[in-house]
């Protein structure tokens, strides 16, 4: 249980931290600054991660990656189409 808990806080803060930049971008379309390959293979790491978490019926590990890859999705899709 207390593991359960711990991935929960853990996902639910990181995914968190996440929100302003995704919030940011998609309200000012602005990026520029944003590294399309750290984006690309930060994206990628999200995904696997994700799939790690349903292999493993882990649902902290799947709720906030799920949550984080629309994010950084929403992001590189910006990126790709607005450089």
């Amino acid at each position: 249980m207390f593991i359960d808990v711990l991935g929960s806080v853990a996902g639910l803060l990181t995914t968190i931290s996440f929100v302003p930049q995704a919030y940011q971008t998609l309200k000012t379309r602005e990026t520029h600054s944003i590294s399309l390959p750290m984006y690309i293979i930060f994206t990628s790491g999200v995904f696997c991660w994700m799939i790690y978490g349903f292999a493993l019926n882990a649902w902290p590990i799947v709720a906030a990656n799920v949550v984080t890859f629309i994010l950084s999705a929403s992001i590189l899709v910006m990126k790709i189409r607005y450089g």
